[in-house]
């Protein structure tokens, strides 16, 4: 009989719902049982008379003193230590020269975008008459094809007298064959 109020109490104790006088007569049990018990109470024995043995006031609060580490050196946050970081010179001005490129940026791409709204793009800047005399244009114009088809006729004498060679290795070909 004894030992099914046994078991009641554990299994409530692993539920964790014995009140502190349960657990108690759980404690007093186990330590006052020299003989065997059987197999389903053996296993809770060892915890069991742990918490016997270390005292029935352990298990109220209790303030326990814990030994002082450390004590011959400061923590870290409690020495305020200025620290001066020193960094190369030329990350001072990189955060500058960023903020220069990127203006340089914004400028650049409002131009572009009122060239665009004015109907002016590059496309177009290209192929739009840029003469104010049209007699000028005309006459430079014709002194620029002068300059190429004198510059052609060039390269035809030469052409020609290469032609003259190839006729004439072609006749001491055709006599030697």
């Amino acid at each position: 009989m004894e030992y099914n109020n046994i078991r009641a109490l554990l299994e409530k104790y692993w539920a964790c719902e014995t009140t502190e006088a349960e657990e108690a007569e759980l404690r007093v049990f186990y330590a006052a049982h020299e003989e065997p018990l059987p197999a389903d109470l053996q296993e809770a024995a060892p915890l069991f008379r742990y918490f016997h043995a270390e005292g029935e006031g352990a298990f109220e609060k209790k303030e326990f003193n814990m030994p002082e580490l450390f004590t011959d050196r400061r923590a870290p946050w409690e020495t305020a230590k200025e620290t001066k970081i020193i960094r190369p010179f030329w990350q001072g001005w990189m955060k500058y020269a960023a903020v220069l490129l990127a203006a340089a940026g914004m400028v650049y791409s409002v131009n572009q975008y009122q060239l665009k709204l004015h109907g002016q793009s590059e496309e177009t800047t290209a192929f739009r008459d840029t003469y104010e005399d049209p007699k000028l244009a005309y006459e430079q114009t014709q002194r620029a094809l002068q300059i190429l088809s004198r510059n052609l006729n060039k390269g035809k004498s030469q052409m020609e007298k290469l032609g003259y060679f190839n006729e004439a290795q072609e006749i001491i070909q055709g006599n030697h064959n």
